[in-house]
């Protein structure tokens, strides 16, 4: 089963500050500290990921606008790695769906498996219907420059990388 290490502090959220809910927020301890089984084996350990622009994408193999994304993310990735981008994608599923699904469908970002405990996670980050694809782009400071409810669109990604 997929392991959240540490939820949210006080409040429910993992922000420093509560800044303007469109993004401005700095994540907290408790946001970095989260460690994912990942479908291969071994974790995906968020702390690893500090300090450079890090998309985090929340999706499930049952979410068609979720796999439909997927080769756009995974095109971004290769294309900005050598940058610096990180690029994560969570699973909201059961382990033995994702790891079938992306027998099928492989990705060269990780993927974490955060099963039912991402919802909440979430929703703590700003999701609050909780629905999916949820993406969320942290910049280099640790800061929440931007969260998506709803399919991705190229341009969104475009802007993320200027900014």
């Amino acid at each position: 089963m997929a392991a959240v290490a540490a939820l949210a502090g006080a409040g429910g959220a993992f922000w420093r500050s509560q800044a303007a809910r469109g993004g401005g927020e700095r994540l907290d301890d408790g946001f970095w500290s989260q460690r994912f089984e990942r479908p291969e084996g071994g974790e995906l350990v968020f702390d690893a990921l500090r300090g450079k622009p890090l998309i985090v994408n929340f999706w499930a193999t049952w979410c068609p606008p979720c796999v439909e994304e997927m080769p756009m993310i995974d095109a971004f990735f290769r294309e900005n790695a050598a940058n610096g981008w990180q690029v994560v994608g969570l699973a909201i599923d059961q382990p033995s769906a994702v790891q079938k699904f992306l027998g099928k469908t492989p990705v060269s970002y990780p993927i974490g498996l955060a099963g039912l405990q991402g919802t909440e996670l979430v929703k703590q980050l700003g999701n609050t219907a909780g629905g999916l694809p949820f993406t969320l782009f942290v910049d280099g400071s640790g800061a929440v420059a931007a969260r998506k409810m709803g399919k991705l669109e190229a341009g969104d990604l475009q802007s993320w990388r200027r900014a």
